[in-house]
């Protein structure tokens, strides 16, 4: 597959993981000539494989154990979960070799990092922060490090991680392969592109910042104060499912967390407020059907690749329009369909209008109705019903909730399912 090594294709069979994606198989026949490589590709096509199995495949020809403290590759990834789970994926297509995967991030002991570090690492997944802190201390050497991974590079631009970068970059080896790998493509990119990257290719399996098509999006309209309740609703009709639900605020997931228990659901959350131990048991629970339910800020929507989240439900919307896209990824995983419903409150149509312009298409509104100012043909408006009135919204292959701002009295619809593939994470 690709020219990959036989081992690996083996161990990818294993897995059930036996065709490329499209950005797989656009981007590692490149990263194996070793040439840099900027990849722009839809959440949950398997970027992590298309950056990971060259930088195996060419690391297994290689042979050369790494130094004490020193890495031959770094991966950068903007948040904990998505590199934990960067490193569990890549541990899962390395199980048997002699190569070693080393995760080091904040909220974990960093003195049992620093120890695991001493024996050095074939390829380290990193958050910046802690990275630094490990280069602070003198516990991590880069020099020998000749790859070279940014992941999710656009929200490393959005979290600021940009200065972090500037330091540790000059501290890898000159000559160096780098691959930056990115769903949305802000003009800040080609900036970032331009410093770390040399001659490099551009490939791009789907136009960025559209979502998969497999998802079937709806918008309800509803007052702020009704959400919750409406939120009981829909997950009324799929108890068995799992949901992913995302909030603003991390008091606002916390509370809502303890609503849907209280209403008698298995929901958890992961939140900054959380340790790194409690968001990990809380995801765990969460991939082995524990939970049913975990209400999460956007620390996770980018780094969940659990293929049975059927629903995604943005209980708020996000401040930044391309985070919509990352969140509702996290449902349709690997060649799955999925759902994901938006609540939009009166207050939340500046975000509406900028995640429908980012996205270049509406969301169908599946129930509510807009605020009278927002209606088709007044300032600023977009279709959206009829003020007050209990606009039905179509959905295909189901029936849309219905009622005004509030709520109302809503029919339930039919249950959607699909066929489950798997593909690479």
């Amino acid at each position: 597959m690709l020219g990959l090594q036989p081992r690996i294709v083996a161990k990818l069979a294993e897995q059930g993981i036996t065709d490329p994606t499209p950005i797989q198989k656009k981007a590692i026949p490149y990263a194996m000539q070793g040439r840099d490589v900027m990849g722009l590709a839809q959440t949950g096509t398997g970027k992590t494989a298309a950056f990971g199995l060259p930088l195996i495949h060419t690391l297994m020809k290689m042979g050369v154990k790494p130094e004490a403290k020193s890495a031959h590759g770094l991966i950068l990834a903007p948040t904990r979960e998505l590199a934990k789970q960067i490193s569990d994926n890549l541990k899962a297509y390395t199980n048997g070799t002699h190569l070693k995967i080393g995760l080091v991030v904040g909220g974990q002991s960093i003195n049992v990092q620093i120890q695991r570090l001493l024996r050095g690492t074939d390829l380290l997944v990193a958050t910046p922060g802690r990275l630094i802190d490990l280069i602070d201390r003198r516990a991590v050497r880069l020099d020998q490090t000749k790859f070279l991974v940014l992941d999710e590079a656009d929200q490393m631009l959005d979290m600021g991680f940009i200065h972090a970068l500037r330091r540790i970059a000059p501290l890898l080896s000159s000559e160096r392969q780098t691959m930056l790998f990115s769903a949305t493509m802000p003009k800040q990119m080609n900036e970032l592109a331009d410093a770390y990257l040399t001659d490099a290719v551009r490939v791009e399996a789907a136009p960025p910042g559209k979502p998969i098509e497999k998802i079937n999006q709806g918008l309800h309209y509803v007052a702020q104060s009704e959400k919750t309740r409406l939120l009981i609703e829909y997950l009324d009709d799929h108890r068995e499912e799992m949901a992913l639900v995302f909030a603003r605020t991390k008091h606002g997931s916390e509370r809502l967390m303890k609503a849907l228990v209280k209403a008698g659901y298995a929901a958890g959350s992961i939140h900054g407020n959380k340790s790194q131990g409690q968001r990990d048991r809380a995801i765990a629970s969460f991939k082995t059907g524990e939970l049913t339910v975990l209400v999460a800020t956007d620390v996770a929507a980018r780094g969940l690749d659990i293929p049975g989240v059927r629903h995604v439900y943005n209980y708020d919307l996000p401040n930044v329009p391309d985070n919509y896209v990352h969140r509702i990824g996290r449902t349709a995983r690997a060649g799955a369909s999925g759902r994901a419903v938006a609540f939009c409150s009166p207050d939340e149509m500046k975000e509406l209008r900028d995640i429908e312009k980012t996205m270049k298409k509406a969301i169908p509104v599946i129930g509510g109705s807009a605020p009278a100012q927002y209606v088709e043909g007044k300032s600023g408006g977009r279709p959206g019903g009829k003020p007050g009135g209990g606009r039905r919204g179509g959905k295909p292959g189901g029936q849309g909730k219905s009622g005004g701002n509030a709520g109302g009295n809503r029919r339930r619809r039919n249950r959607r399912g699909g066929p489950k593939g798997k593909s690479a994470a």
